[in-house]
């Protein structure tokens, strides 16, 4: 505690007034933010709230149009990422900055070589500090290992040790725990707990409320580009953050009521699939999905769900094995053709696979029947019938755009996802394959997700539901199915489903494994 005569000290990072304004929108509004030595500092605010560019502005990937930022009581000028390394400042952010064929210690260095002369790097002293610095936060690391043949967990770690290789005071974390299960968000958090303890400064980015009430010292909430609330964790609570994100009361849990199954609608059999390399991904797989059911499966991310995904909706062949819907063959049938058969599928990868982004939102929404009436007449397009079904679905799905002709790219993630969504529920549907439709979304698009999902499945969709996050499965499934190295390992009911029991099968398909399995591979 400070006494009367004691200096106070200034905080770590000071955010006064910081304004950034884009065409049509103000992103930042005058935000004040400070955050203290060995203080983690969450930041909440719904996706398009400002809290992205206000931290691409910290680390030097946008110049603010007013405002200053002071480090250590000191106002600095950063021009660019480089910058801010050299001042202490690093980020990890949510989709991980690694090379998978490098090694830890070449991820690490990547950049930042240590020469021991003027042509060869001086591999001994690097790798000599890579363990000891992992050793300083409590986890014991083979800087020789390809980063590839890592668990999620770890390379999150390793994204966090080449900040520190760095020297970085001030760390800001964006969703670092998207990917992992509960046992590797623990430590993670007991990593976190270490940096703090010995002064570095950490703004933790997350939508998970529960976490940044566990893991934050403090809280700051803003809402369309504004600072609207800060609180302590002691004094607050998930409702009271989501209310502040949201302008609005939340129903943080949507009410799933009863599911009625019927018959079933998809079933694999001894499905086989080979990943990009070649190798085997999935491995004989059987399952069965029912009409009027939400089927979750449960796994840790590179476990296969990606390629089984793929191969149901015809993104990937089958390498074995049989996919029927309905008692039809599917298993080697084209995209095109499973869509018209009435499976949708709203993808992991919205830029890769769920929209063209230099396409007007209209476009978008019609991707899938765009050369079916009432959108074509052969080769000649109906525009009026475009723009009407956009702008329904725009309505219906609360679509934040200033209109059906902006670019999709211009949208914030989390509209972008809503267009997707609009897109695909938006018909009648035997099969809905959601692939981590919520990551990375506020609690009030996730809310609005979970509604239709559990619409779609309350009309008798059959639904498969792919996430990482295992607390979505727990809420929205019926029944659970746990993944691990390309096989379903075990099956529960939705309902009485144990968390840690379902984390532990994500993470170790079941087997007893060593601690220094942890950092094996993951596939």
């Amino acid at each position: 505690m400070t006494t009367p005569d004691a200096p106070v000290r200034a905080p770590a990072l000071e955010m006064r007034g910081i304004t950034k304004r884009y065409p049509g929108v103000t992103a930042n509004d005058h935000i004040d933010l400070d955050v203290r030595p060995g203080e983690i500092h969450a930041l909440l605010g719904e996706n398009g709230a400002g809290k992205t560019t206000l931290m691409n502005i910290l680390y030097g990937l946008a110049r603010p149009d007013e405002g200053a930022i002071l480090l250590d009581g000191q106002e600095v000028n950063i021009s660019g990422p480089s910058d801010a390394i050299a001042r202490g400042i690093n980020m990890v952010h949510q989709h991980f900055m690694l090379v998978p064929v490098f090694s830890i210690a070449e991820n690490i260095l990547l950049g930042e070589e240590t020469m021991a002369g003027p042509i060869f790097l001086d591999r001994r002293e690097a790798r000599r500090g890579i363990v000891e610095l992992g050793r300083r936060f409590g986890f014991e690391i083979d800087p020789d290992l390809r980063v590839g043949s890592l668990s999620v967990g770890w390379q999150q770690r390793v994204e966090i040790l080449k900040a520190l290789y760095r020297d970085a005071k001030i760390l800001v974390l964006d969703e670092p725990t998207a990917v992992l299960t509960p046992q590797e968000t623990e430590e993670i958090f007991a990593v976190l707990r270490r940096l703090a303890a010995e002064g570095h400064s950490i703004v933790f980015i997350s939508h998970k409320l529960y976490e940044v009430l566990e893991i934050a010292d403090r809280i700051t909430v803003i809402r369309r580009g504004k600072v609207v609330g800060q609180r302590l964790p002691a004094e607050t609570d998930e409702d009271d953050l989501a209310e502040l994100m949201v302008g609005r009361g939340v129903q943080l849990t949507v009410d799933r009521g009863e599911s009625h199954p019927a018959d079933v609608a998809v079933r694999l059999e001894g499905l086989e699939v080979k990943d990009d390399r070649g190798s085997i991904a999935v491995r004989g797989v059987d399952l069965e999905v029912r009409s009027g059911e939400i089927l979750g499966i449960a796994g840790v991310a590179g476990n296969g769900q990606d390629e089984l995904v793929e191969a149901i909706v015809g993104l990937r062949h089958a390498a074995g094995g049989r996919i029927g819907l309905q008692g039809a063959d599917i298993t080697h049938a084209s995209p095109r053709r499973i869509n018209e058969a009435g499976v949708a599928y709203v993808p992991a990868d919205r830029h890769r696979f769920g929209l063209v982004l230099s396409f007007p939102v209209a476009d978008n929404l019609v991707l899938t029947d765009y050369y079916r009436r009432p959108y074509a007449r052969g080769f000649i397009r109906n525009d009026e019938a475009i723009e009407a079904t956009a702008e329904e679905r725009i309505r219906e799905y609360d679509v934040r755009t200033p209109s059906a002709d902006v670019r999709a790219g211009t949208l914030s993630g989390g509209n972008q996802q809503k267009l997707v969504v609009a897109r695909e529920l938006s018909r009648d549907l035997k099969l809905l394959v959601l692939d981590q439709p919520t990551r990375g979304l506020d609690v009030g698009s996730i809310e609005f997700i979970h509604r239709q999902a559990i619409a779609k499945r309350d009309a008798g969709t059959a639904i498969l539901l792919v996430s990482a996050e295992l607390d979505e499965i727990l809420e929205l499934s019926d029944r659970i199915a746990v993944m691990y190295r390309g096989r379903i390992v075990a099956v529960r009911d939705g309902r009485t489903a144990d968390k840690n029991e379902i984390g532990l099968l994500m993470a170790t398909g079941g087997e007893a494994r060593s601690p220094a399995a942890a950092i094996g591979p993951a596939v």
